[in-house]
């Protein structure tokens, strides 16, 4: 969690990566478990909690920036800086993240052009994809 940590600014609640599973220069995996607990399921259908579709994303979002931290973090100009997302492409929904399931969370970059990063990524649960997204970054000094 401490290597989380260090390389993004995102802290709970708003925090959707537990561990980091595998990382290299261009792939992350990563997991994060939903607790019943958490607090999009009182307002998120009520009686049929599930995570809503952007926080999936998000949690995408979350690992992208966890591998472009660990990838730029022995440049001196650029490792003070953080990716902020500047664009969504093809998000595609095709399952439900429930109360208790564990996210296999993957994120890999497709390119770099000077500032800009381009990635995609999706979301397992059980082996089976729950979302499937392409976005892109830009980083901005702290």
């Amino acid at each position: 969690m401490e290597e989380i940590l260090e390389a993004i600014p995102h802290r709970p609640p708003f925090l959707y990566v537990d561990e980091i599973e595998e990382l290299n220069e261009k792939r992350i995996l990563a997991k994060k478990t939903i607790s019943p607990e958490e607090p999009f399921f009182k307002g998120h259908f009520p009686g049929h909690p599930i995570m809503p579709g952007v926080l999936i994303c998000e949690a995408i979002f979350q690992a992208g920036a966890i591998l472009l931290s660990k990838m730029l973090s022995g440049s001196e100009d650029l490792s003070k800086s953080i990716p902020v997302l500047t664009r969504i492409n093809n998000a595609k929904f095709k399952g439900m993240v429930k109360p208790g399931d564990l996210l296999e969370i993957e994120a890999e970059l497709v390119e770099r052009l000077s500032n800009a990063f381009f990635l995609k990524g999706s979301v397992k649960v059980a082996g089976k994809t729950m979302v499937r997204v392409e976005f892109a970054c830009s980083l901005v000094r702290e």
